[in-house]
């Protein structure tokens, strides 16, 4: 008996109005269902995700995706599908017939959602002799859109698929042969190359090879990442470090950065890596203030908060985790909140937000036995010219008129 899928019932064609949080819920939850067939039933796992990748583009054909929301979804679910598709266990025949359905979801998906595949083909067909079938397949279209006299110029989905192809059935020299009929020096292709080279045991060359590539379209991350390792793979540590480093691990936050940076690097210090990430942010040195804390670096992650903008939310969490353990730190950081609220810093700031870092801020100082310090330091703040009878600044004075009694 066949399996019967629970997400197919949920995506028929314009199944889903314009509003994208549902659309977004059954996504997550197709992917849910089919990772955990995984664990029983590899292959079936993979007849699955192709079955909902072909019924994906037709359901949300109408679903509004200008906030970039359901654009992310599909990006992450593709990236998990993609990887369960190449590694289940399939016959050639199966497998043939997967990448046949799948090419015609590409194809007629007129939305794009599915142009990443194309990036996965050589990946997907799991073996070298697959790929170089498919390699095949695509390769004279290529020819002939980068041909010079071609009429036929612009875009296929088998541009792509094909250097994925021909990298993976390791036709290494073939690929780059192709690759010197680009016109654009198009990076989205040129990485094939790169990787060409690396493969074929041409490190110096690849990373030459990456270089000259358009600034057309470059993916910093992508172009950083693939040098990145590279020289990681040579053993170049430093030129790993400080070429690629920041930008191959950016990530949403400042910590999560930190991170990323130090469990690759595990030889270099949290303050050579704090100083790395300062280096290469000017003008947002301040999101490296949790990072420093994280590190154990308090002495550097005050001296951000103090100097560089930072969002006093933040900051005002961080006094108050230390305000047990180190309530000097805690009220040098909880004046730092205070700085910058005042100066217009942090999102839906609220006035309890500011009358809490207030207070906090001074009772960590009387802990502390710097109360006076702090408290002047304080009034000094309000009392300037560019702050003297704002609202923020009337707020903490409030405060202290009230901590006085």
């Amino acid at each position: 008996m066949a399996h019967k899928w629970e997400f197919s019932t949920r995506f028929r064609r314009g199944g889903f109005g314009w509003r994208s949080q549902l659309p977004i819920k059954r996504i997550k939850e197709a992917l849910t269902e089919i990772k955990g067939v995984a664990r029983k039933d590899p292959a079936l796992a993979a007849e699955g995700a192709v079955r909902f990748l072909e019924k994906l583009s037709p359901a949300i054909d109408n679903v509004d995706s200008s906030s970039g929301a359901i654009g992310s979804a599909i990006n992450r679910a593709v990236d998990v599908l993609v990887e369960l598709i190449a590694d289940a266990p399939a016959d050639a025949s199966t497998r043939s017939k997967w990448l046949e359905r799948l090419w015609n979801a590409v194809e007629e998906d007129g939305i794009g959602y599915l142009d990443c595949i194309p990036d996965y083909w050589g990946r997907l067909c799991a073996s070298q002799t697959m790929a170089s079938y498919w390699a095949d397949v695509f390769i004279e279209g290529v020819r002939s859109l980068w041909d010079k006299e071609s009429p036929r110029r612009g875009y296929s989905h088998g541009t792509p698929a094909c250097l994925s192809c021909l990298f993976y059935s390791a036709r290494h020299a073939e690929l780059l042969k192709l690759l010197d009929l680009d016109p654009n020096l198009s990076w989205h292709y040129r990485i094939w190359g790169t990787k060409a080279l690396a493969a074929m045991g041409r490190p110096d060359e690849a990373i030459m090879y990456a270089y000259k590539t358009s600034d057309s379209g470059l993916d910093t991350y992508l172009f950083a990442e693939t040098c990145e390792q590279i020289r990681l793979s040579q053993g170049k540590i430093e030129e790993a470090f400080y070429s690629f480093a920041f930008a191959a691990n950016r990530r949403t936050t400042g910590l999560a950065t930190y991170k990323a940076i130090q469990a690759k690097y595990p030889s270099k210090t949290p303050e050579e890596i704090l100083t790395l990430l300062l280096d290469e942010s000017p003008g947002h040195e301040g999101r490296w203030f949790a990072a420093a804390k994280s590190a154990g670096l308090l002495e550097e992650a005050l001296a951000i908060a103090e100097e560089f903008p930072c969002d006093p939310i933040t900051l005002t969490r961080a006094a108050r985790d230390f305000l047990g353990t180190n309530p000097e730190f805690s009220a040098k950081v909880g004046y730092a909140a205070l700085h910058w609220f005042l100066d217009g810093y942090g999102h839906d700031v609220l006035p309890t937000d500011v009358l809490g870092a207030c207070t906090l801020t001074l009772h960590a100082a009387s802990k502390a036995g710097c109360l006076a310090e702090i408290r002047q330091r304080i009034v000094r703040l309000i009392e300037s010219p560019f702050r003297k009878g704002s609202y923020m600044a009337n707020l903490v004075l409030t405060c202290l008129r009230k901590m006085e009694t």
